[in-house]
């Protein structure tokens, strides 16, 4: 009994550790989202395991431009292991989501105590959003384990003045940028970590700053770091010399040029709704600001008002003990001061961006409101007993209503295996024979059932245009159309699958699934009746 209760604080990281791996992986392969996105990400990995290598990753979702590759080589090694199934690729980052859980207890300890550590890992263990970011193959979904992951090396190698972890730290934000483009705060916040602390040491040192020896230091330091960024975005880059650097333009353009960056009237408004949605996306499950309205329901607006007091309170008590640490000089002087511009620059920063900001966004800072609220559990566990009362009654609260929310309590969605069972139907309708296929939908795209097709090595034709294929030896006898909107109209629809297999007719139709799968042949003429 006594070597269990000396070793409470692991028995309880492991109970964590192991309740965070079954949220992710348990029937991961029923609820994870597999649509056009994942089966183009398997189909370029795909070809990666058979030698089709690639230097070039997913588009952006803005901007018109293309992030590295790396996630699809993250991805090969758990396709393979998995013998292509997709699920592989969803476990990988179900793998990164539970290690995430372990740096969040990590940081906690290291940065405030062994209770801030505990509580911000099971919290972050039990968020229903952050779970459900971790069941499904997407390249944001590894952001919170990079940034957090780089975050921490960046304090140790200042903590320790390492050139090697400095140089390690720009490794993973490069690898953090073919990831997601919003790598760009980030290493802003890294930026300005190394210059501020550089500034506020030499001065504590001397109570006056030295320019000669502190300006060298700082560019010493910039360049180690920007070094190893170079490293970590190496394939990114080796594409981008070989073809006169697209990407690194249109990115520039999008930031500079394109209106859709920069201050706005609504900058402090959206500091405002940034600040709230940390705390009520991630850590008190509240719903999507466009879904409800804090006047139609009192239950609403006292969530709100809930989480809203938590933020400030978690806040508030963390600039206590920052300011503190500036005043005293003291040890937690390196530790806050990252966290501090973590989270103020980190908000201020989504102030420039004037496109919808969506929940995945916030992948670089997704630990921070768990932190910020252990660690205010934990301060005020500390104090009298009413304040104990407290922090007992918000921990039971957020313990309580993110277990309310978990994923797989409702009914899941089975896209992967509808889409297989959806393939394999099509394949079987062609008779054997070559065919062409085409996807009628409301905003996905075919490369799931292309990625099963192509498995089974029958891949449908693909139709080419007059000025490559000019007498037409793309266009098959049969086009399989499945349509997935909850009207469909085959027959003269324009889009080039349907509209370059010619004139045609249905000649069958059938129900499967959540889809209806159409037989389209090309169109005869009526025979004439001879007098």
């Amino acid at each position: 009994m006594n070597n269990l209760l000396r070793h409470k604080e692991k028995i309880l990281l492991v109970f964590i550790l192991l309740f965070a791996a079954f949220l992710r992986l348990y029937r991961i392969a029923d609820y994870m989202t597999f649509l056009g996105d994942e089966g183009r990400d398997v189909l370029v990995v795909y070809d990666i395991l058979h030698g089709k290598l690639t230097l070039l990753g997913p588009t952006a979702s803005v901007g018109g431009f293309f992030l590295g590759p790396i996630y699809y080589y993250f991805m090969a090694p758990f396709l393979w292991l998995f013998n292509y199934n997709p699920v592989g690729p969803a476990v990988m980052v179900g793998l990164f989501g539970t290690a995430t859980v372990w740096l969040v207890y990590k940081v906690g300890n290291e940065f405030f105590n062994k209770t801030t550590g505990l509580i911000a890992s099971f919290l972050y263990a039990i968020s229903p959003l952050i779970i459900a970011y971790s069941r499904s193959s997407w390249n944001p979904n590894l952001m919170p384990f990079f940034s957090l992951l780089s975050l921490y090396i960046l304090y140790r190698a200042i903590h320790k003045g390492s050139s090697m972890l400095l140089l390690f730290c720009g490794f993973l934000l490069g690898i953090a940028m073919q990831l997601h483009y919003l790598t760009i705060f980030l290493g802003i916040i890294v930026a300005l970590y190394i210059l501020l602390i550089d500034i506020f040491s030499e001065y504590y040192k001397r109570n006056k700053l030295q320019a000669k020896k502190l300006v060298p230091q700082i560019i010493k330091k910039y360049i180690v770091l920007f070094f190893g960024f170079l490293i970590g975005l190496s394939q990114f880059l080796a594409f981008e010399l070989r073809h006169g650097f697209p990407n690194i333009h249109s990115i520039v353009t999008f930031i500079f040029y394109s209106g859709q960056t920069g201050s706005n009237g609504e900058f402090f408004g959206i500091l405002g709704n940034v600040f709230i949605r940390l705390f009520g996306r991630l850590l008190t499950k509240f719903p999507p600001p466009e879904q409800v309205s804090l006047q139609a329901h009192t239950d609403i607006t006292i969530w709100y008002y809930v989480t809203l007091t938590l933020a400030l309170v978690s806040t508030a008590i963390f600039l206590l003990q920052w300011f503190e640490s500036l005043k005293q000089r003291s040890q937690n002087f390196l530790k806050y001061n990252l966290l501090f511009l973590w989270f103020f620059v980190g908000i201020f920063l989504f102030g420039f961006y004037k496109k919808p900001i969506y929940d995945y966004y916030f992948g670089f800072m997704f630990a921070l409101p768990f932190l910020l609220t252990g660690n205010a559990c934990s301060f005020l566990w500390k104090q009298n007993n009413m304040l104990k009362a407290v922090a007992a009654i918000c921990f039971v609260w957020l313990t309580w209503i993110n277990l309310t929310g978990i994923p797989f309590r409702f009914p899941p969605n089975r896209q992967l295996a509808q889409v297989k069972e959806i393939s394999q139907f099509v394949l079987d309708k062609t008779e054997a024979k070559p065919f062409n296929f085409a996807l009628i939908t409301g905003g996905n795209s075919d490369h799931g059932y292309r990625y099963f097709l192509m498995l089974v090595k029958r891949p449908p034709v693909q139709i080419e245009t007059l000025t490559k294929d000019p007498k037409r030896t793309t266009v098959t006898q049969q086009l399989l159309v499945v349509c997935e909107s909850s009207t469909c109209q085959p027959l003269g629809n324009p889009i080039w699958e349907i509209a370059g297999f010619g004139r045609a007719e249905i000649v069958e139709e059938w129900n499967i699934s959540v889809v209806k799968v159409y037989k389209l042949v090309h169109y005869k003429e009526p025979l004439r009746n001879q007098k």
